[in-house]
């Protein structure tokens, strides 16, 4: 008989006689062991499949004619192949502009909210101030109320924005600056932007996580203020920031009530998503001025072509970043 062979019988004789004398726990522990391993193997490719399933259905869907969505015989694999449904969609929702828009206003907001965010975060983690809680507390209502809430002042503070009656004594009224990026930019700089509060949060506790003796090091050797923070701190913080500003592009990406509110004079593509269903009539008739009815089915089929086109960058963006937003999930609220 061979070496191997006897190492291995030896192996198995030695768990058996170890299993002997612990009368049976040896092998109960060995068999729980590979039963939630089964078990854990199954719940990752259940909850993995109903992430991913729906992406496959509504990518099957937009190469189907109108004829294969009704034939109860297909259920995935189209039996007729075409491209024209994407060519409605982008032309029902001014795809590439729309896309574009939305490309460069996220990043814009996005790193406008990460920087004031990160600024304010420190500012609550490491300094002491006057009514310090009670203005967390308002950081905290920022996560906790939505901002439909005050949809009607936003409304009338931006229609009729004044500095202290300075526009009214230049112009004779308020100025009107709805249709143009600036109020969301203002917001996003002053952490009054699209979930800000929880940016805020998520910050805050890693600075506060953070030991006091680097800084007072940083102190000792010269540096200053600014310099601790920008040199010191910011380095080992970058996988959270990284982690808000996924949050804050996807979060955007999406949006629709900011979008809304204060970026009407912009093609935005989550606008223009919204609204497809009611342009689908006027694009399929063939005279402009009348309408047709377009059939339920074929609504979904667009929506589900539109909703992949929507959902394909951020799946590209994941994929490149998914290394930081996890290391942002396990440092942040984790050192001592």
């Amino acid at each position: 008989m061979s070496k191997n062979n006897t190492v291995f019988i030896g192996k198995n004789k030695n768990f058996w006689d170890r299993n002997r004398r612990s009368e049976g726990y040896l092998l109960q522990r060995e068999i729980k062991r590979k039963c939630i391993s089964v078990a854990r193997a199954l719940l990752m490719f259940g909850l993995c499949f109903m992430i991913i399933q729906p992406i496959l259905i509504r990518f099957s869907t937009g190469f189907m004619v109108e004829s294969d969505l009704y034939d109860s015989t297909i259920v995935l694999v189209p039996r007729h192949l075409t491209l024209e449904n994407y060519k409605i969609v982008f032309d029902l929702t001014n795809f590439p502009t729309s896309m574009i828009n939305t490309l460069w206003i996220s990043l814009l907001v996005s790193l406008l909210q990460v920087v004031s965010c990160t600024f304010v975060a420190y500012g609550f983690a490491r300094y002491q101030f006057p009514l310090k809680k009670f203005w967390f507390a308002c950081v905290v209502l920022l996560i906790i109320v939505p901002p439909t809430t005050i949809q009607t002042s936003l409304y009338m503070s931006f229609a009729n924005f004044d500095i202290l009656g300075i526009f009214k004594a230049i112009n004779g009224k308020p100025i009107n600056l709805r249709t143009s990026l600036i109020p969301y930019a203002m917001m996003s700089l002053t952490c009054m932007g699209l979930k800000n509060g929880l940016y805020i949060y998520m910050l805050r506790q890693y600075f506060k996580n953070v030991p006091d003796s680097l800084e007072e090091a940083a102190f000792v050797d010269g540096c200053s203020t600014l310099r601790t923070f920008t040199q010191i701190m910011l380095p080992d913080a970058m996988p959270t920031i990284a982690s808000c500003f996924l949050f804050s592009f996807v979060w955007q990406w999406t949006d629709l009530f900011y979008s809304r509110n204060f970026l009407s004079s912009y093609s935005v593509y989550s606008v223009e998503l919204s609204s497809i269903v009611s342009r689908m009539s006027r694009y399929f008739s063939a005279d402009v001025s009348k309408a047709v009815i377009v059939p339920n089915g074929r609504q979904q089929q667009l929506i589900a072509i539109g909703v992949l086109i929507c959902c394909i960058p951020l799946i590209i963006l994941y994929c490149f970043t998914q290394k930081l937003f996890v290391q942002s999930l396990a440092m942040t609220g984790s050192k001592e």
